[in-house]
């Protein structure tokens, strides 16, 4: 078996992409939201943060604390958030793979929990898969006679009965 093709469990797939030196998914949330709050004004602020994601602004804190360390934001104590150029870079990124995520599953007709389904996939996915997924959307943007007839064969199948 090729070391490509040897099976984890999913928490041993996560630990292997954090050996790598990736973000962890809570990072990457509070990135993906900072870089949000922050495209109006440049900055945003711990409580304002907080509230977005639904914490306390005692682990915003820690985790903007985290995040600043690792060169992502510029943070002092009571102060403004800002990103840095490499922070703005990643947060970008984070926000067109969230959106294309959620565009997909409006394409596929997964409308009910959009945003939480969303929130699951986004931090599970390799990049080659995440790429196909952009394509796709893609594809159907630029075809919407096709998305549409795709939207009408699916009308057919109303329940999850075939799985």
């Amino acid at each position: 078996m090729h070391k490509e093709e040897q099976f984890r469990t999913f928490r041993g797939y996560a630990l292997l992409e954090q050996e790598i030196g990736a973000l962890t998914p809570s990072m990457e949330d509070y990135l993906e939201m900072i870089y949000r709050l922050a495209e109006k004004n440049g900055y945003t602020r711990i409580q304002e943060l907080a509230a977005a994601l639904n914490v306390q602004p005692s682990s915003a804190t820690k985790m903007v604390q985290r995040l600043a360390e690792a060169n992502y934001l510029i943070y002092e104590k009571y102060g403004v958030i800002k990103l840095t150029p490499s922070g703005s870079q990643v947060g970008r990124r984070l926000l067109a793979r969230h959106n294309t995520l959620a565009e997909f599953l409006k394409i596929i007709g997964a409308t009910s929990h959009i945003l939480e389904d969303t929130e699951k996939i986004e931090h599970n996915l390799s990049h080659e898969a995440l790429t196909c997924i952009s394509r796709l959307v893609h594809f159907f943007r630029e075809h919407p006679a096709w998305l549409k007839a795709y939207q009408e064969y699916c009308v057919q199948f109303s329940d999850y009965s075939a799985l």
